[in-house]
């Protein structure tokens, strides 16, 4: 039974003592957020939270969510979308708030992370229980050789680590090597059928996670736990949503699904061991026309299904079906121990391949586009991987409505949320409705004192043929003024790349460019180094942080509007204009407001920080969707002046 939470100190007792414990100090945002937690989860009803960097708003959640633990029978969930973020909250965070809290509560607060299956050592797989599907032909010789140095270090690994988790094995490894030691949840035997299961590394961090106050784990287990038969995550009902502005793309990701002649290969591979030839080789055949089909078709959105792929399809599934038919029923593994690895694997794959050809027919049947459901489009290959036809949802709102947000109370919370300055966009991905709430809780920063928001207005608009010269003049004399010390955000890798090589013709200062060495290495350069400049695309728009000297100048090349042949974005800007919305505003506005405000919340990390964000894309102020993503950017100074941007730039490098 539930203790009266009289008998527990109030939220506000508890993040006092934890603040002071932990050396910090007091943020007025911190505690309204909070409160308003507290108060979301007592009257059992949604609450969004926008909290600026600085805010502390870990533990503005995790004080009210350990205290509600405390209370109740069930854990609290806590889901990332970084493994950056999982790793803070339980090396750093909860370990000290553990220490801190222990004498007000009931017990020292625990606490466990939990992935997704395939994050960890499968010992069934590594005892030859289970198929290896990897086919050595494909790969370059040096590269086998490399992954089998990998797979010993696996191996080895493998007789000392006590929990299995691949983030553990350092340095790490590569896909193609871990996948011989791991298997997909799908295709697990189960604890009870297992001849591993009583030490089934995933296993046991799920029994340590059901002891736990607080489950910290990510937004794709968090998914698949709402939306599967099965619970994954011990039961809880409270959910707090860190990184909240990724959850539709991470959901969305867990929710699509894929067919090439890889994933049909697999399932051949599987099934050739354990029924005849001829029906293995039917399936193979029907794989075959499959790729040479989609060899041939120019990539992109598919709005119209051609009846040569119709009836290919149709061949996959069929051939997929008959397979399943000769493995007979699926219990029958029962009276075959030896084969129950390879027969569940089998099973898995072929299902794969059938439900996802006949998910891709289904997906053409509505009578009109405000009717449609899914999307189909078509990935070219590149290098090794072959072209890939996909399906996904046009929206998981309903999805999220009725499979996250039903029985639980739910906190979403980021530093970028209320778009335009208003929760709503969001809200309607999330497929928020009924009694929510939406706060902005503010930033401990002084924006308007720190930051420059500086609008290149002079500039042309961007082109499709590269960054025009007076793009690259412009970065040149930003960075010659800042003395290096710039973070340049672009659109594209291609942009990246060629920004950094013209420009390192015309700056004496270092520029390192994304692709250089692994992202983790280069922001390390970028940090020791305050004349440094790093250039890249999409990862460094939200995970770099860095304060200090070293960051002075944020450069934006664009507004990171959506490819328009994006197939996925358009099919949903389509869907929204065919069903009465703003096609533009819902989805690629939405989109583009979300990384602006990723993108500028580099520059402040620290109280002391200063400096500029310079976007180099004039519609930001010309456009009349401009406001809308002004609106989304923090409250810094604005201008339009070249001259006082720069000058502003040489005082804070003679400062510095």
């Amino acid at each position: 039974m539930p203790k009266d939470n009289r008998d527990l100190p109030p939220v506000e007792e508890l993040l006092t003592t934890a603040v002071k414990e932990l050396g910090g100090s007091e943020r007025p945002g911190q505690v309204t957020m909070a409160r308003a937690v507290r108060d979301a989860v007592e009257a059992k009803e949604h609450l969004a939270v926008q909290a600026g960097t600085g805010t502390g708003k870990s533990l503005a959640y995790l004080i009210p969510a350990i205290r509600h633990a405390a209370d109740s029978d069930g854990a609290v969930v806590v889901s990332t979308a970084t493994i950056a973020l999982q790793r803070q909250l339980v090396d750093r965070d909860l370990p000290r708030l553990a220490d801190a809290l222990e004498g007000l509560l009931p017990h020292r607060p625990e606490f466990a992370i939990l992935k997704g299956r395939r994050n960890y050592l499968c010992r069934h797989k590594m005892a030859a229980g289970m198929p290896d599907d990897e086919d050595d032909q494909l790969f370059d010789p040096r590269e086998v050789s490399a992954t089998g140095r990998m797979v010993q270090r696996i191996q080895e690994w493998a007789s000392e680590t006590e929990t299995g988790d691949r983030d553990e094995l350092v340095p790490g490894v590569n896909d193609q090597a871990w996948r011989q030691f791991s298997v997909h949840a799908k295709e697990c035997l189960g604890a009870q059928r297992c001849p591993s299961g009583m030490e089934c590394f995933a296993e046991l961090a799920r029994e340590r996670a059901g002891q736990a106050d607080v489950v910290v784990t990510n937004h794709a287990l968090l998914a698949i736990d709402a939306m599967e038969d099965f619970p994954v995550l011990p039961e809880h009902d409270v959910v707090v949503v860190d990184e909240a502005h990724e959850l539709v793309d991470r959901v969305t990701s867990v929710v699509t699904d894929e067919l090439s002649e890889g994933t049909v290969g697999v399932a051949v591979r599987r099934v050739g061991r354990l029924i005849e030839q001829g029906l293995a080789d039917r399936l193979q055949e029907a794989g075959e026309d499959l790729a040479a089909l989609l060899a041939a078709a120019p990539p992109g959105r598919v709005d119209d299904l051609p009846q040569s792929l119709a009836l290919t399809l149709a061949l996959v599934r069929d051939a997929a079906f008959a397979c399943i038919t000769a493995l007979g029923p699926r219990n029958k593994d029962k009276d075959d121990p030896e084969n129950a690895g390879l027969r569940k694997a089998t099973f898995t794959a072929l299902d794969e391949v059938h439900d996802t050809a006949q998910r891709m027919l289904d997906a053409f049947g509505a009578d009109s586009e405000a009717d449609r459901a899914e999307v189909v489009w078509l990935d070219e290959g590149r290098g090794r991987i072959p072209p890939t036809l996909r399906v996904a949802p046009l929206s998981v709102g309903g999805m999220l409505r009725d499979k996250l947000f039903g029985d639980r109370t739910v906190v979403l919370t980021s530093a970028t949320l209320a778009l335009g300055g208003s929760f709503d966009g969001m809200a309607r991905q999330w497929g928020l409705t009924g009694d929510w709430t939406g706060i902005d809780v503010g930033s401990p920063f002084d924006h308007p004192r720190s930051g420059i928001l500086y609008v290149a207005k002079h500039l042309p608009q961007p082109g499709r043929d590269g960054l025009p010269e007076a793009y690259l003049t412009e970065i040149t004399e930003l960075i010659e003024a800042a003395g290096g010390r710039t973070l340049g955000l672009f659109s594209s890798m291609r942009a990246a790349k060629a920004a950094t090589e013209a420009l390192r013709e015309r700056l004496d200062v270092p520029l390192l460019c994304q692709g250089d060495d692994s992202t983790s290495q280069l922001v390390k350069q970028f940090s020791a180094d305050p004349a440094t400049c790093l250039f890249g695309t999409l990862s460094l728009w939200q995970g770099v942080d860095v304060p200090g000297e070293s960051l002075t100048l944020v450069v934006i090349d664009r507004i990171p509007f959506p490819r328009p042949d994006d197939p996925l974005a358009s099919a949903r800007q389509r869907h929204v204009a065919a069903t009465g919305g703003n096609g533009f505003m819902s989805v690629a506005a939405t989109h583009a407001a979300l990384l602006l405000a990723q993108g500028a919340g580099r520059l402040l990390r620290s109280m002391d920080d200063r400096g500029v964000v310079a976007v180099l894309d004039p519609r930001l102020v010309t456009a009349r969707y401009g406001g809308f993503l002004l609106n989304s950017l923090p409250p810094f100074w604005r201008t339009t002046d070249p001259g006082k941007v720069r000058e502003a730039l040489r005082r804070l490098t003679a400062d510095a």
